[in-house]
């Protein structure tokens, strides 16, 4: 266990700390799931604060890959987009980073004018439906994680700003009904997890947890 804890604290933990500091008043609300099987562990928890309706962790990890995905969704009542990122390690030379302004409307194209367009097209995101004009898309190895985390930094106090300037209250869960009908479709993890800690722990953690609005 301690070699696992090791992999997982050590390659997304800039990036975890930059989450907290960009949002300290986030609490656990919370805790999914802590799991460990065929060598493979896997955390999932929420957690809130006033304008945030939950932000859903899940960090998966073995000792030769980490996996963390989170997505912030806020209150609803001001049509501001979700904040996702999918940071996935799989070993030491296939590393993809990925931060976005996930809207939760469909075909609804959001854009922000002080942030970089992605250039050319990615599998799995396609800006304008739930993603961005600013999707970031990254590949590197383990090695050069960091290297991204200004720009990291650079979109998650663009969001931190909308959801001050915003304030939002509400909490229609309906508003995300699409959004997680959606990302359950498109996430290729169901498979990942089947294979790690069988077919019911993992639909149970992509229906009742990753995905619970859809």
């Amino acid at each position: 266990m301690t070699k696992l804890m090791q992999t997982s604290n050590s390659l997304w933990r800039e990036y975890k700390n930059l989450l907290s500091e960009t949002f300290p008043d986030l609490e656990v609300d919370s805790e999914w799931a802590n799991w460990e099987e065929n060598n493979t562990s896997l955390s999932a928890k929420i957690y809130v604060n006033n304008h945030i309706l939950k932000s859903r962790e899940v960090e998966i990890w073995d000792e030769k890959s980490c996996i963390y995905n989170n997505i912030i969704y806020p209150r609803t009542g001001s049509n501001l987009p979700c904040f996702g990122m999918d940071l996935m390690g799989f070993f030491d030379k296939k590393v993809i980073i990925v931060f976005d302004f996930q809207h939760p409307v469909e075909n609804y194209l959001f854009s922000h004018p002080d942030l970089p367009k992605a250039k050319g097209t990615f599998r799995f995101f396609e800006p304008g439906n739930h993603f961005s004009e600013n999707v970031y898309v990254a590949k590197c190895t383990m090695s050069e994680v960091n290297e991204h985390l200004d720009m990291f930094k650079k979109y998650l106090t663009v969001y931190r700003d909308m959801l001050e300037c915003e304030k939002p209250t509400e909490t229609d869960f309906s508003v995300y009904c699409d959004f997680d009908s959606y990302m359950k479709k498109l996430d290729p993890v169901s498979g990942f997890l089947s294979n790690k800690f069988g077919k019911e722990k993992s639909e149970s953690l992509v229906n009742d947890f990753l995905f619970c609005y859809g």
